[in-house]
């Protein structure tokens, strides 16, 4: 049985999550003031889903005196709660210059947190910034362990990219079953590069040596 004390924050908790979901009905239903306050509220808990959808309302102008500084220092206390979506989105903003001069290094410091939390998106991004030394060194070998990720989390373009490190040797041991098994992956989630990559290596292991 829970102590006092965890059975308080467990009811606080409770109360929270449904005040968040009372703040989202009444975003959806166009009851932006309703929606505010409560955001407001949850944010000022600490509650980094609701300073995400507070930092979102000031980016849409959906707030009197909306503010790109108050989106962005939102959007940070979100992110720096754990909320993966905000780190994936101020990764963007900074990659953007949505928020202030563009930043790669900043970028790939907040996908690199959405990365490590399961964001396939920021792990695409990794990759590429690593494979192409964008925002961090350039480094084939955290680019695969990126592409990977990012292929095991469905990501088709990750796919045919891991397939072809492998195919090369690039950041990897050279492994042509490795390659075939990621083409195929490819192949099957509907990538129309990958069945060409398939017959070529099919024809490579016909070839004589």
């Amino acid at each position: 049985m829970a102590a006092p004390a965890q059975q308080v924050a467990q009811l606080d908790e409770h109360a929270q999550q449904a005040s968040l979901a009372t703040a989202m009905d009444h975003y959806q239903a166009g009851r932006r003031v309703a929606a505010r306050r409560l955001f407001q509220s949850l944010a000022r808990q600490g509650m980094p889903a609701a300073q995400y959808n507070l930092a979102v309302m000031h980016l849409r102008r959906e707030l009197p005196n909306a503010s790109r500084a108050q989106a962005a220092a939102l959007l940070a206390r979100a992110a720096r709660g754990g909320f993966v979506t905000a780190q994936f989105m101020l990764g963007q903003a900074h990659e953007n210059g949505d928020l202030g001069p563009r930043d790669l290094a900043r970028a790939h410091d907040w996908y690199e947190m959405a990365a490590e939390s399961g964001s396939v998106d920021a792990q695409v991004a990794m990759g590429t910034a690593c494979f192409l030394g964008r925002g961090r060194p350039q480094d084939a070998e955290r680019a695969a362990h990126w592409y990977r990720e990012a292929a095991k989390g469905g990501d088709v373009g990750a796919m045919y990219l891991l397939a072809s490190l492998y195919e090369q040797g690039d950041g990897v041991s050279q492994d042509l079953r490795l390659a075939r098994h990621w083409y195929a992956q490819a192949a099957e989630h509907g990538d129309v590069a990958a069945p060409f990559k398939l017959k070529e290596l099919a024809q490579r292991a016909t070839e004589p040596p």
